[in-house]
């Protein structure tokens, strides 16, 4: 018998989420089949079976978190897990971890408002005097909790009718897990009835000491966050607030790059060749940063870091989130071995089939919404790279040349940068190369 174990994706990575199966207990199992998709704070990806045989045990249920390295299920062949059918069925699953309790933080007493009643703290419930050990319903959940549900939970309780806010949850944080709603589909339990409503508490006395508490939230339906969505949060939130950015922005004529690019991909071999306007800006960008050095750097640790490669990042939205797969040495690359980088970067982001080397590194990032109908935008810096290019849609627009007005192809491109490397003129330069390297697109076939 092998374990299957919750593989490390990546350096950063404590814990990955099982967000499902693809197989099933005594399904037949090859080396290299996918049996299981989870979630990382990068990606979704399909984790693959390394034994042939049947899968004899899964051990961590869909939506449960759980450290690197766990077992997360049991494959062997049939003459193997005859012999240890005993091993077998004593494999527990994995339990969840128990949550610390904080005492509450000391709150100095306040003065209530005379304008605003003040409430008092309904008392708890009084216990069960029926002398029962065994919870059979959730204790109430105060307006605005979140409720704590792995998604095969939130399908059988709408499949079976369940009320999830009865139900007590054992994972992680109160979270309901398979386990906790199982009992009431098979009807080893009853179904729970609906959690009775708060009784609306009396206001305090005038003389209360205790301060007014916080309106709740407005009404809404409580949604978990991805993975992948808290840690772009959490990058981002420190990004602006570390980073001291700026932006400068500019207009680039795109007529000859339509032109150029038409020429391009009708002589392309394949479609995987033919360059979209994404490749010639990645290009004309790595060109800049020959140029602009600075602008290819990394700030992390108090440490300035120079880079001889030029790796271009491409934001890519993906259902959870975002994600920034680099093409490496786009300098150096040809338009057509860039569009085929990209191209494959892109499908297995979109099908959660990257690889941790292809997305932890980069020196410069690309974020195009022109796709998307947008005149313009700016974007945040992705630590601890130096800047950020945002791009915008080619619109057609009236063009004043030599006093006379045409119909012409423009495109804005915004620029954010780290205040600490560089510095406003720097970066008007850089523009105005890539806006050269643009206009001129001959040059990034013959660079």
């Amino acid at each position: 018998m092998a374990n299957v174990i919750m593989p490390k994706m990546g350096d950063g990575m404590e814990e990955g989420t099982l967000l499902r199966w693809l197989k099933q207990v005594g399904d037949q199992v090859e080396v290299g089949d996918p049996i299981a998709e989870i979630e990382t704070d990068k990606v979704s990806i399909e984790i693959e079976s390394t034994e042939t045989g049947v899968l004899a045990k899964t051990l961590v249920a869909e939506g449960q978190a759980v450290p690197i390295g766990t077992s997360i299920a049991v494959v062997g062949d049939e003459a193997e897990l005859g012999a240890n059918a005993a091993d077998l069925d004593a494999a527990e699953p994995v339990a969840a971890a128990p949550v610390e309790e904080k005492a509450p933080e000391p709150v100095a007493a306040a003065a209530p408002a005379a304008s605003a009643p003040v409430e008092k703290a309904a008392p708890p419930p009084s216990a069960p005097s029926n002398g029962s050990s065994e919870a059979t319903a959730a204790p109430p959940r105060d307006p605005g909790d979140r409720l704590r549900a792995s998604p095969i939970v939130k399908r059988l309780a709408e499949e079976h009718g369940l009320d999830l806010n009865a139900i007590v949850g054992t994972g992680p944080g109160g979270r309901i897990v398979k386990d906790d709603v199982m009992p009431f589909v098979t009807g080893a339990k009853p179904a729970p009835a609906p959690a009775p409503a708060q009784a609306a508490t009396a206001p305090a006395p005038a003389s209360s000491s205790i301060a007014p508490a916080a309106a709740p939230s407005a009404a809404g339906t409580a949604r978990e966050m991805s993975r992948i969505r808290k840690t772009t949060g959490k990058r981002m939130v420190e990004a602006k607030d570390q980073i001291p950015h700026f932006y400068v922005s500019t207009v680039v004529g795109m007529d000859a790059a339509a032109d150029f690019r038409d020429t391009v991909n009708a002589q392309a071999k394949d479609d995987a060749s033919k360059v979209s306007f994404n490749d010639l800006i990645v290009k004309a960008s790595a060109l800049a940063l020959r140029e602009f050095p600075n602008l290819n750097t990394s700030y992390e640790n108090d440490t300035w870091y120079d880079h001889t490669n030029i790796d271009i990042n491409v934001a890519v939205a993906i259902e959870n989130g975002l994600i920034a797969p680099f093409v490496r040495d786009a300098d150096s690359k040809s338009l057509g071995a860039i569009a085929r980088a990209t191209k494959d970067l892109i499908g297995r982001a979109r099908n959660g089939g990257l690889d941790p080397s292809e997305y932890q590194g980069g020196t410069f990032t690309i974020s195009n919404l022109g796709m998307f109908d947008v005149d313009e935008f700016i974007a945040i810096i992705n630590p601890p790279q130096a800047a950020i290019l945002a791009v915008g849609s080619i619109a057609e627009v009236p063009v004043v040349a030599d006093g006379k007005v045409r119909i012409g192809k423009q495109m804005k491109i915004t620029l954010s940068a780290d205040h600490r490397l560089t510095d406003g003129a720097e970066v008007a330069k850089f523009l105005m190369a890539v806006k050269g390297f643009l206009e001129n697109p001959m040059q990034l076939a013959i660079s």
